[in-house]
């Protein structure tokens, strides 16, 4: 018999199953998490520490972060997606949000570990990626995490069952203008992630975009892009990792967008080519 690549192996890797302990927050996490008034209910750090290990394992045979040290990740990763966690303070029980490219699970996974009563969508297009995270939502026993594989270009056109009653046309069951807010990270400049983001929200709904320093930048490349889509910029908030920016849709996504798949990033609405 011919004998398998290391790498072949772990290939093959399922975490659901993987020796793996939790990882254990540095005190600088906990200081940061506290200084954003977040609180911990029991188990809720040992499972967001079990996540990250997870995933620092299954980056070692597939590319989920660049992001290898342990206690760096607990930064970047864990509390830049819990500063998200204000923002959605006040959403009731049952509301739905979906996260948008969400690679490995970031910022969807750790929300989901803290809110449990909110219903996450994970939308990724890579299936080892969806595999991953419907590996790790298995391990940790999370009741309130769906994984939708699929390019939002052509999720978020799915406008599920089709009713005419006396003349009245509904539909139900789909992805279009289906969740309370819509979460993303690290996907996109602003001109092309509005338009891969804001069709999936609910009128008077929220998009939720974690950025960097150039987020202000981004906005005003944005501008014509938002007035396409009818939504509107609301706040940008500071955050020890970066920043949030928090638009509003106002009024229905004309049914144009998004447009076909790759075209949001290949010529973003309203963004001159050099």
């Amino acid at each position: 018999m011919k004998p398998q690549h290391p790498a072949q192996n772990r290939e093959k890797l399922d975490v659901s199953k993987a020796e793996v302990r939790p990882l254990t927050p540095p005190p600088e996490f906990l200081a940061a998490a506290k200084s954003l008034g977040i609180e911990f209910e029991p188990g809720e750090v040992e499972n967001l520490g079990l996540y990250l290990a997870l995933l620092l394992k299954a980056n070692e045979s597939q590319n989920l972060t660049a992001v290898r040290d342990a206690s760096e990740a607990w930064k970047r990763h864990i509390l830049d997606s819990l500063t998200l966690l204000g923002a959605i303070a006040e959403f009731p029980d049952g509301s739905r949000v979906i996260d948008v490219g969400s690679g490995g699970g970031l910022p969807g996974m750790p929300l989901a570990i803290v809110r449990p009563g909110i219903k996450f969508t994970l939308l990724e297009a890579t299936a080892k990626k969806c595999d991953f995270l419907n590996q790790a939502i298995a391990r940790l026993g999370l009741k309130n995490v769906a994984v939708l594989q699929g390019r939002s270009e052509r999720i978020a056109h799915d406008r599920g069952a089709r009713t005419d009653q006396f003349g009245t046309v509904t539909h139900s069951g789909g992805q279009r203008e289906a969740y309370d807010a819509v979460v993303a990270r690290a996907v996109g400049r602003l001109a092309t992630l509005v338009e891969l983001t804001v069709p999936l929200c609910k009128i008077g709904g929220s998009i939720l975009l974690i950025k960097g320093e150039k987020a202000t930048e981004e906005l005003q490349e944005a501008e014509h892009a938002l007035h396409l889509l009818k939504a509107v910029h609301v706040e940008t908030i500071e955050t020890p990792t970066g920043r949030i920016v928090i638009l509003e849709k106002r009024s229905a996504t004309p049914r144009d967008y998004p447009r076909a798949d790759g075209e949001p990033a290949r010529s973003p609405l309203g963004v001159k080519r050099a």
